[in-house]
């Protein structure tokens, strides 16, 4: 009983081994980059991206691959453009079967059973008649110039077809295009000259730019140096300026102290002259008292003679001669009245005198009385020298008359001049001039100057 089960078990995992191998070889799994296109009794269906059971004898399955193709387009035979000219274009293409399902049985069913190297080739042969097609509506230039143009347009014009095939162009791509007539080469020549030209015009205009900036920084420089060269001279002028103020200055101040130094020795000099000026009036007022005295004497005695004439001239003078005294009174009084005026203004000039005499001494004094004495006698005699004329009438007294009685009148006039210094000085001259003797007598001794 043990070993029946025993083999009862056995055969049980042997035939579940052989299920489950059974059913692994059934179960078949897309990977993502293929579809697995399954036929048999249930239909045609897509299976992508995930797996499914494949029942033996009453389905199958085949692999389409989903990769990108990427195939060169290179027709043998020249291509004409728009203008005529021949050429040859090399291209790449990149397609892919389209992702949703119709495309996918669509494409398995023109490809499934054909090799790549064929699937290729008819895809290309498909491609290149739309390119022989694109490249006779367009120009040279625009084929060299614009590629991506030329790949818009094969995409656009491609995709119709390449749909009924399940297929879509992701990708349309120009590798070369030539000519054998150098028509592509030429065609560059004026870009190359006007590149050139633009590129000397270029380089011209950075040449200048260069040369312009050059000039710009080097006036600038200039301007720069200039304004700092401006600005050292405004400073040093300023500071000489400064200096020349303070140099001013100190010379203004200078000649203030010197001219304060003159004033104050001015002011000393001034009032030294006027001190000395002061005594000299003082004695000069002295003088002039003098004078008006000696002359208010002389006009007294003038006075008397006139009167002594004047009889004299009543007595025996007519008419013309009372004529002639009037005219001489008259002369005698305008003389009073001027001396009178002189005597005033020059008594505080003799005040002065007066002042400075009291300073000298007894020898000073007698020289004064004696240098003066000449102008004295002069001034007393100098009415008689204002009459015009004189007519003596002698009386047979040869002395008491004539000329004789007008030089014994002078000399009575002079004799009083000594007793008339006496009453103004109130000094004996007789004892000066015995003073003045007495120093004769000592001539040893010292004078006060030599001390």
């Amino acid at each position: 009983m043990t070993n029946d089960l025993v083999l009862f078990v056995g055969l049980g995992i042997l035939a579940l081994i052989l299920i489950l191998g059974l059913l692994a070889r059934m179960y078949r799994k897309a990977g993502p980059n293929e579809a697995l296109i399954v036929y048999g009794f249930r239909g045609p269906r897509v299976i992508k991206g995930h797996g499914t059971v494949i029942f033996p004898m009453v389905e199958n399955c085949r692999e389409l691959s989903l990769e990108l193709m990427s195939f060169d387009v290179a027709p043998q035979q020249d291509l004409y453009t728009r203008q005529g000219v021949a050429v040859t274009v090399e291209a790449v293409a990149q397609i892919k079967v389209r992702s949703d399902q119709a495309s996918i049985l669509t494409a398995a069913e023109q490809f499934l059973t054909k090799a790549p190297a064929q699937r290729e080739g008819l895809i290309r042969l498909v491609m290149e008649g739309h390119l022989r097609g694109i490249i006779g509506q367009l120009t040279v230039e625009q084929i060299v110039k614009e590629p991506e143009m030329v790949g818009e347009r094969m995409r656009a014009t491609c995709a119709e077809d390449m749909s009924k095939m399940g297929l879509e162009v992701i990708s349309f791509t120009i590798k070369e295009v030539r000519d054998k007539n150098e028509y592509i080469s030429n065609m560059g020549r004026p870009d190359v000259a006007r590149i050139k030209r633009d590129a000397e015009m270029a380089t011209a205009d950075a040449e200048r730019d260069t040369a312009i900036k050059r000039a710009t920084a080097l006036r600038e420089s200039a301007v720069a140096k200039a304004q700092a060269d401006q600005e050292r001279v405004i400073a040093e002028t300023a500071s000489q300026t400064r200096q020349a103020e303070a140099q001013r200055d100190l010379e203004i101040k200078r000649a203030e102290y010197a001219e304060q130094s003159r004033r104050q020795q001015a002011t000393a000099d001034k009032a030294y002259e006027l001190q000395t000026n002061v005594m000299l009036q003082q004695v000069t007022l002295e003088q002039v008292k003098v004078q008006q005295v000696e002359k208010e004497g002389q006009i007294k005695v003038q006075e008397a003679e006139i009167m002594r004439h004047e009889k004299e001239l009543i007595a025996t003078v007519l008419k013309g001669a009372e004529i002639e005294r009037q005219r001489i009174e008259n002369m005698a009084a305008a003389e009073k009245n001027r001396l009178t005026a002189e005597a005033e203004a020059e008594a505080k000039a003799m005040n002065v005198k007066a002042e400075a005499y009291q300073q000298w001494n007894q020898a000073a004094v007698v020289d004064k009385l004696l240098t003066n004495m000449a102008d004295v006698v002069r001034a007393m005699a100098e009415p008689l020298s204002k009459v015009d004329r004189i007519t003596i009438v002698s009386t047979g007294n040869e002395d008491a008359s004539g000329i004789h009685k007008i030089t014994g009148d002078m000399t009575k006039i002079a004799a009083q001049v000594p007793a008339l210094f006496e009453a103004l000085s109130g000094m004996d001259i007789k004892q000066l001039m015995s003073n003045v003797k007495a120093i004769k007598v000592k001539p040893e001794e010292t004078r006060p100057e030599d001390k």
